[in-house]
């Protein structure tokens, strides 16, 4: 077993980090065919007869623990030179992603457990990164002296909750989602009412509580977050975020009377901000970056971005309006694009796939095979339906985070019994597609698998509202995709 070498590249510098890019473009040009296209693709155009007729007899009679490895870099003394080659060309052309240590970067940070109270609602995940991220929004906020703290993106208001309650900051929890900003508010209110019952028994009832504005806008450019913020300056109790929501939410900024607002950026202008986002999807991650370079009144922008698939691409966008990828002008200049499907690719956890482990590893093949598959089906016989992209991969998407999510209970509870949770798993990957496959073994050959893919296409026709035709073949679909969705252990 060996493992790729180190990288000959820097990021000592901005024009070393763009010779390392200018290098993974390079790598990459070549594979261009394969990392723009979609798992059916390989199945329908028949992407195998690209590939090394060597590496694919290899792979295909490989363990499954071996081809969770290869992303983190990991081959085996076995395989062919050229395909070992490969993997060490590629784990060298990695960008570092060492961790940093918070401690070092933020001395002054203090971060305390969050109570059952502020916590309620939350997965042990929601837990751990509001915990953090509010501290680290605390630590930086006084630091730079700032007045607010505008969470974008805010969902149902989580972050901005501990930030008000626990930190005691001014905060506005920006959404385009009026739901969750009901969410917030409601949410807001029953914490209130438990500090406040607290306050009264400890003799400090007059202390007066802050709790987040909320606002419901879509945040589409910086010029939009800046009008947001401009109309906090100019309204100092939020007292219909709706209304507010509404009028930044238009094009044209209707309903904002910018002479009587203060702008932002107005040199006389002393309010401070700090942009804070966990989990900002796609270009809002981006436009709190824009905000921040354009704005001086933005102290600071506290960012954890998210679904970098869903960034908007000059070359895929027919807008004319700033796109979230690329925004370096070094990258600009290198004619670097990616697409959907790569970015889709990019966002792959190589560190997930190594821990996943087998059961898992081949419950996610076989998903992948079996969705793939019904495409094709979809494809030959129904293509009528495409023009609709249905959805179908929604549910492989939700039983792949229930799976997850076993796995990392079973990680915190080792002493569970191994087999059990094998067949919970097992269980959960075709639930809803039959009743009757609630009972699969451990160990299914070719021809149960053929019938489990057969009855996962008619529930899937089914869903659609679609019968199955007599002359559809699913046998002969399957047996396309059979050689590449089976994996020997």
């Amino acid at each position: 077993m060996g493992g790729g070498s180190s990288s000959k590249y820097s990021c000592g510098s901005a024009s070393e980090t763009l010779e390392w890019i200018h290098a993974i473009h390079q790598f990459l040009t070549p594979y261009s065919f394969l990392i723009n296209a979609h798992v059916v693709n390989f199945f329908n155009d028949r992407l195998w007869e690209a590939i090394d007729e060597d590496w694919i007899d290899c792979l295909t009679n490989e363990p499954v623990d071996h081809l969770l490895q290869i992303p983190s870099g990991i081959f085996q003394d076995h395989w062919p030179p050229s395909l070992q080659q490969f993997v060490i060309a590629l784990s060298s052309l990695v960008l570092p992603r060492h961790q940093a240590g918070l401690q070092s970067i933020l001395p002054n940070m203090g971060m305390t457990s969050l109570n059952s109270v502020l916590t309620q609602g939350m997965n042990m995940k929601k837990k751990h990164e509001v915990e953090v991220l509010s501290a680290v929004v605390d630590s930086i906020a006084n630091s730079v002296g700032a007045d607010t703290i505008v969470d974008v993106g805010a969902g149902q208001g989580y972050l901005a909750q501990v930030l008000s309650f626990q930190y005691q900051l001014s905060v506005v929890a920006i959404d385009s989602c009026s739901h969750h900003g009901n969410v917030t508010n409601a949410r807001a209110e029953r914490i209130k009412k438990h500090y406040a019952a607290q306050m009264r028994k400890s003799g400090s009832g007059s202390r007066s509580l802050n709790v987040p504005k909320t606002v419901t806008c879509r945040v589409m450019s910086a010029d939009m977050l800046k009008a947001v913020n401009d109309m906090l300056l100019y309204e100092e109790d939020v007292q219909h975020p709706q209304q507010i929501g509404q009028s930044v939410s238009q094009p044209s900024h209707a309903g904002l009377d910018k002479r009587r607002l203060p702008s932002l950026c107005d040199v006389d202008n002393e309010s401070s901000f700090v942009l804070a986002g966990l989990h900002a999807c796609g270009d809002l991650s981006v436009t709190m970056l824009r905000t921040f370079l354009e704005c001086k009144e933005v102290k600071a922008v506290v960012s954890i971005g998210c679904c970098y698939n869903l960034l908007s691409e000059e070359v895929c966008e027919s807008s004319a309006s700033q796109c979230g990828f690329p925004m370096s002008t070094g990258i600009k200049s290198a004619g670097l694009s990616l697409g959907k499907s790569s970015r889709d690719l990019a966002c792959q956890s190589a560190e997930r796939w190594k821990v996943m482990g087998k059961d898992a590893g081949l419950h996610n093949f076989e998903l992948h095979a079996f969705r793939a598959a019904f495409q094709m089906v979809l494809y030959r016989y129904y293509p009528e339906v495409l023009i609709t992209r249905p959805a179908i991969g929604r549910q492989g998407k939700a039983l792949r985070r229930q799976q997850q999510r076993r796995n990392l209970e079973s990680s915190l509870h080792p002493e569970k019994d191994d087999k059990a949770a094998f067949a919970m798993e097992k269980d959960s990957l075709f639930q809803g597609i039959s009743s009757d496959e609630a009972t699969i073994s451990h160990t299914i050959n070719s021809a149960d698998k053929y019938s489990l893919f057969e009855k996962f296409c008619k529930s899937g026709l089914c869903r659609l509202g679609l019968k199955p035709l007599p002359d559809v073949n699913f046998k002969e679909v399957w047996e396309e995709a059979a050689p590449f969705a089976v994996c020997y252990s």
